[in-house]
């Protein structure tokens, strides 16, 4: 696959893909290569700068360093929840009905539920978030 850089007649730049520069070519000549904003199909290459690829240490880099601050946010959003909302368990399907149908008093909740419970509550118009649970600290 490679991805062009194209422009029509009237200067509007988007991106496509193609399985390779023939098909591109192919595609153009035949007109079937037309811009998203005018329709226009007089369409041609943009200059591009080459897509330099980094090493495989600097890749792994790069993803260890994504994962931490991903896992951080996780942490952060595990404290938030914590602080700001009442434990109830697995009882949570059910306390979550509660709130919605008015049985009980409005307030945020977390706990345990099924992926089928989850669903049920979605489809009853109840809205919930199931959130990855990562330790605390650096485990």
């Amino acid at each position: 696959m490679i991805k062009y850089e194209l422009k029509c007649r009237k200067d509007h730049v988007f991106e496509a893909w193609f399985y390779d520069s023939a098909t591109y070519d192919k595609q153009a000549a035949a007109g079937k290569v037309v811009c998203p904003v005018c329709n226009s199909r007089k369409v041609t290459k943009a200059p591009m700068a080459p897509r330099i690829g980094k090493s495989k240490g600097e890749v792994a880099a790069a993803e260890a360093k994504e994962m931490a601050v991903a896992m951080k946010a996780l942490r952060e959003l595990r404290d938030h929840v914590e602080k700001n909302a009442d434990y109830v368990g697995d009882q949570f399907a059910e306390e979550a009905r509660k709130i919605h149908y008015g049985e009980t008093d409005k307030r945020n909740i977390y706990g345990e539920a099924t992926k089928e419970e989850a669903k049920e509550l979605t489809e009853e118009g109840i809205d919930v978030a199931m959130i990855p649970w990562v330790p605390r600290g650096d485990a």
